[in-house]
């Protein structure tokens, strides 16, 4: 009996769609009260005076609590948890107080009520590739080396036939789930209750019970359905800190705090903003003889988060001189953290029009240009990849994009006054499982029942798990029950780094299959087994990554500049498929962020006041349904034994990788103008139009 590879419906749609998913801050668990946190106005100090009188006395407002008179933490070690501590103003939008009430509405007002004055000091929040203070972190995420280099690159550089030197951008963005940052605490019996809205509740759980001194048995904290994250909830931050310190203070009345949307543009991470130097040697034949690649980005001065953005040049493609590099600059802003594809997503920008700028100056053929440069191993490390399709993913994606009737030349084909152009690039994302996620499969009352404390982002979860375990037991998907969300069943990895269905479904697998060869196919009632994710000594022998071609259409109107981009298609080879109607979705939601991201997508900073100024999803532009016409996710059948039991590698993240580079791409052959910094608007390509 298969049930990996069938397009289930999820389980958990009808429950979202009417409106009976349960979020975190929709939990009834008792009478709650409410709180909203108060920021600071500016982006460096000291604070002089805190006056929340006004607040205390307002009808409602049960509490006010500022640095005077929050609890001590036991851990401060990590500085953006480390809230209402001291006195101290690291950036705008630092929360200073927290105003507790009976409603939500006397929360926000008596917040509106508290004001302070602060010893401003001098702020610096501008990111630059010429200043003088970028430092070299010791690793970038999550442990890799900040450097490599291999062979000479400046001596490659000047002995090529051709050459490219560039510098391409990518903005500062903003995750922006729909469903906010939002928790909803309990405190009762020394047991701290959060249900939140997060990617993992055992990672969740265990920062919060470090930073409070508690053991980890003494949290729990639930979260059966997310409403979006993109890596801005793979770990707490403050609001969760700030809803179990207002319940602490308010024993046995649950305690629930959103952030309003402004308040996620300073509290909730972000993708840094990039500076990327990208230098390609060639030979006259298209051969690299040289790839270099410098970054600058920024970071928080209170918390380190260097995106590792250089990594994917290491691997993508052949060449005998290489080298990468990180530098930072540790500005006063909020902490930067992850973002779907963190590296690969911002990093695949520059190589890849730089690939395209390359292709154009050779007059080769980029479909063409990549597969020359194809590598027989991994560049890096030296070890064969577990699989590499990317050549079969350009040749594919070619032939259903139709690439072949492509007029080279840029800026020649008009079409109703419209500018049309087409434009490639490759994606790639790492292939990991992560050890010691645990799942439990369990007979019980005339069922099957698996258990593990995994968060389904939005991802599938609910309906792929089920589908593994029913693989391996030989039964219909119909008879396995999930229970998933919660410190209460065995401990599992953050939904993150498109790991999810490899390492929990490797243990719901394994536990399945202990299942079955134990019991047979008549269990009784209270049978149980369990499994454990352990190493894969295989990652030591080979090169594992899921690759991709992504190909774009393009419209610029030769009058005004507006950009349309009606056609976008990927083919990937992404390990097995175990659910094709969740995994498209997850491919066309990658693609369609990537096109947000080309089009849109950009975090406007003002350096005077240190914040972002289109705080808000009516001037933080995203894509929309009117912006996508034709998207297309198509996959190969692709068998990779050594990355885990199941061979399946993570798509979550893939999508959204390559798809701003095609899209500029595809512009450059519209118009003839070359885009190297995102967004893509039509104020840039006007001057280039004819």
């Amino acid at each position: 009996m298969t049930a990996i590879g069938e397009p289930l419906v999820r389980r958990d749609g009808a429950r979202k769609v009417t409106g009976t998913a349960t979020y975190a801050y929709e939990t009834q668990a008792g009478t709650p009260v409410f709180c909203h946190p108060v920021q600071a106005t500016v982006a460096r100090g000291r604070i002089a005076a805190i006056h929340t009188a006004e607040a205390e006395v307002l009808d409602g407002v049960l509490d006010v609590i500022t640095y005077r008179s929050a609890e001590r933490l036991a851990s401060t070690e990590d500085a953006e948890l480390a809230v209402l501590q001291d006195r101290e103003v690291a950036f705008r939008g630092q929360v200073i107080g927290l105003v507790i009430a009976e409603t939500s509405e006397a929360a926000r007002h008596g917040a509106e009520l508290v004001f302070a004055t602060y010893d401003e000091r001098e702020h610096d929040t501008e990111l630059a590739a010429d200043r003088d203070d970028l430092y070299k972190p010791e690793k970038v995420n999550p442990a890799f080396p900040t450097d490599t280099a291999t062979g000479d690159v400046d001596a490659a550089m000047a002995s090529a036939d051709v050459t490219v030197e560039r510098t391409y951008r990518t903005a500062m963005y903003h995750n922006n789930p729909l469903e906010p940052h939002a928790t909803t605490a309990l405190w009762d019996n020394d047991l701290l209750t959060l249900w939140d809205s997060t990617q993992g509740v055992h990672p969740s759980r265990k920062a919060i019970a470090k930073v409070f001194g508690l053991p980890e048995e003494r949290v729990r904290v639930v979260c059966p359905y997310v409403g979006g994250g993109f890596g801005s909830k793979g770990l707490p931050h403050a609001n969760v800190v700030l809803a179990a310190m207002a319940a602490r203070a308010h024993p046995g009345r649950p305690v629930k705090l959103a952030l309003t949307r402004q308040q996620m543009f300073s509290l909730a991470g972000y993708r840094t903003p990039t500076i990327q130097r990208m230098r390609l040697g060639a030979t006259r034949d298209g051969r690299l003889t040289a790839i270099g690649l410098d970054v600058v980005e920024q970071t928080s001065r209170i918390k380190e988060f260097a995106e590792q953005t250089a990594l994917p040049s290491r691997m993508m493609y052949a060449a005998p001189n290489r080298r990468t590099t990180h530098r930072l600059a540790a500005l006063d802003v909020p902490v930067p953290s992850w973002m779907r594809a963190p590296g690969e997503c911002p990093g695949m920008f520059g190589p890849e029009v730089a690939m395209d700028e390359l292709a154009h100056e050779l007059g080769i053929d980029p479909v063409e240009l990549r597969i020359r440069n194809e590598p027989e191993v991994d560049p890096e490390s030296g070890n064969p990849f577990s699989s590499r399709h990317l050549v079969e993913c350009l040749r594919e994606g070619a032939r259903r994009f139709g690439w072949d009737s492509r007029d080279p030349r840029p800026g020649v084909r008009l079409e109703d006054g419209w500018l049309v152009g087409t434009g490639v690039a490759s994606s790639v994302y790492p292939s990991s499982t992560r050890p010691g996620s645990t799942a439990v499969v369990r007979f019980e009352g005339g069922r099957y029942v698996v258990e593990i404390g995994a968060a389904d982002l939005g991802t599938g979860a609910w309906t792929v798990l089920p589908q593994i375990a029913a693989e391996a037991l030989e039964v219909p998907a119909e008879e396995i029950d999930m229970r998933l969300g919660d410190t209460a069943y065995p401990k599992a990895a953050v939904a993150g780094g498109s790991a999810g269905t490899g390492t929990w479904g490797s243990a719901v697998f394994e536990a399945a299959r202990t299942f079955r060869d134990k019991y047979g196919r008549d269990p009784a009632d209270g049978a149980e087994a369990d499994a454990t994710t352990g190493d894969n000594p295989a990652r030591k022998e080979y090169a594992m990554y899921a690759f991709g071609a992504q190909f774009a259409e393009a419209r610029v109107h030769a009058d005004t500049g507006e950009i349309r981009v009606p056609r976008l298609l990927g083919v990937f080879a992404a390990g097995r498929i175990v659910n094709p109607r969740t995994a498209r979705s997850q491919f066309l939601g990658g693609m369609t962020m990537g096109l947000s991201m080309a089009l849109h997508e950009e975090s406007v900073w003002d350096p005077r006041f240190g914040q972002v100024v289109n705080h808000d999803l009516a001037e933080y532009h995203i894509t929309v349904n009117a912006d996508v016409d034709d998207i297309q996710a198509h996959w190969l059948d692709e068998h990779d034994p050594h990355v885990n039991p199941l061979g399946v590698k993570g798509i979550g993240e893939i999508g959204i990788v390559g798809t701003a580079a095609a899209v500029a791409n595809a512009v450059f052959h519209a118009t003839g103008a070359r885009i190297r910094d995102l967004p893509i608007t039509l104020d840039k390509v006007l001057p280039a139009l004819p």
